[in-house]
């Protein structure tokens, strides 16, 4: 038996911040980040709060991927304030440091419900409606995918007015993170119907507008329709799981920091092609891996011309590289220019070792040895 289950309440399209003002709770911590408290964002967040009456506090100690000190931090000033909901405002690393701030102090204090609600100021994680948070130990250079249905929001709000203001470079790096997260779960051992159809509409959106989003941010059309994309592209995931791709981005981010979205597009084209195990011989090819149809499928969603399953594999190839020129993101490692060689390829060992520890390399389509990832890594580098 499968279940299919969504916990989280969505509210969405214009003006859905004023959903705000009308939320079940009295006295609300906002957990977010310096960013958007100095930019005066927050203030679409508090207005509203205010208007319905309800009290608040701000707590804006929050960092890129999540650390563990931090979490500390704003577990401490949760046992102060003792707030009945927590409001996370923010990109991946806010919305999952919010999670976990609960989800400790709640242990901690054997506290009753404390309800959450998402408000995602990127297009990318899809974290408001998913059951994972990944938290970073910053000394062991080690992320961690935490996953439970109690770090669930009860609601998420999207409102594209918080995303208009993101730059380009953000808005590839979490678009292509909203196709990874699709395109992962569609081909993801434990793929079903209901996951698949969020993940193929997904995809369908990026394909249409996340290039709009990024030439124009001021596109309100696209800024929404990819907003409601990342927030599709986290149901289907948190259904299905992902793949080897995250496992390896993990890595990537916590030893060198690469942006988690840059570096699933980076990984991406060679998961494509490790999972179809597609290579110059498979034209004579009798049978193909079951990922090899389903990579097919998501190549006639983008409308991409091909004769057969192995050209429909290249040609999805081809798409993913292009849209990584198109908004300049890097195609290897070596492009980015502040890693060396020497750090890079001595780092791999144990990447390797944590990609395949990694709780997404479970529901791969194809079984990955350590000596597999070590060679997607080392491809990584350069061409």
């Amino acid at each position: 038996m499968k279940t299919f289950e969504m916990k989280t309440v969505i509210h969405f399209g214009d003006n859905a911040l004023e959903r705000l003002e009308h939320i079940p709770y009295k006295r609300v911590l906002v957990i977010t980040d310096p960013f958007v408290v100095q930019s005066r964002m927050v203030d679409l967040i508090t207005a509203p709060l205010a208007r319905g009456g309800i009290e608040y506090q701000v707590f804006c100690d929050v960092v890129p991927d999540a650390p563990v000190d931090k979490i500390a931090v704003g577990v401490k000033k949760f046992l102060e304030y003792q707030p009945e909901a927590i409001v996370a405002v923010g990109g991946g690393s806010a919305i999952d440091s919010s999670k976990a701030i609960r989800e400790f102090a709640m242990n901690i204090n054997n506290y009753g419900k404390v309800g959450l609600i998402a408000i995602p100021t990127t297009s990318g994680t899809g974290s408001e409606v998913t059951s994972f948070a990944v938290v970073n130990d910053t000394e062991a250079k080690v992320k961690y995918p935490l996953v439970s249905d109690s770090l669930t929001a009860d609601e998420a709000i999207l409102d594209a007015e918080l995303v208009k203001s993101v730059p380009p470079a953000i808005t590839a790096d979490t678009g292509m993170d909203v196709f990874t997260h699709a395109l992962e779960s569609y081909v993801s051992t434990d793929h079903n119907e209901f996951s698949s159809a969020l993940s193929e509409k997904a995809i369908e959106i990026c394909g249409v507008f996340l290039l709009r989003a990024y030439l124009d941010g001021n596109d309100m059309h696209a800024r929404q329709k990819m907003h409601v994309a990342s927030c599709l592209a986290g149901l289907a995931f948190n259904a299905a799981g992902l793949g080897i791709t995250h496992s390896m981005a993990h890595q990537l981010g916590a030893m060198f920091h690469i942006p988690h979205g840059r570096a699933n597009a980076m990984l991406l084209p060679h998961i494509v092609e490790f999972n179809s195990d597609i290579n110059k011989h498979s034209k004579s090819q009798k049978e193909y891996l079951p990922s090899v149809k389903r990579y097919s499928n998501i190549s006639h969603i983008l409308g991409l011309s091909n004769y057969n399953k192995v050209m429909s594999v290249r040609s999805l190839v081809n798409w993913i590289q292009f849209m990584q020129k198109e908004m300049n993101i890097p195609l290897t490692i070596q492009e980015i220019g502040t890693i060396t060689p020497d750090a890079y390829f001595a780092a791999i060992d144990k990447m390797a070792d944590a990609a395949l520890a990694d709780a997404c390399t479970a529901t791969n389509p194809r079984v990955p040895s350590k000596e597999d990832i070590i060679k997607i890594y080392t491809k990584l580098w350069s061409f």
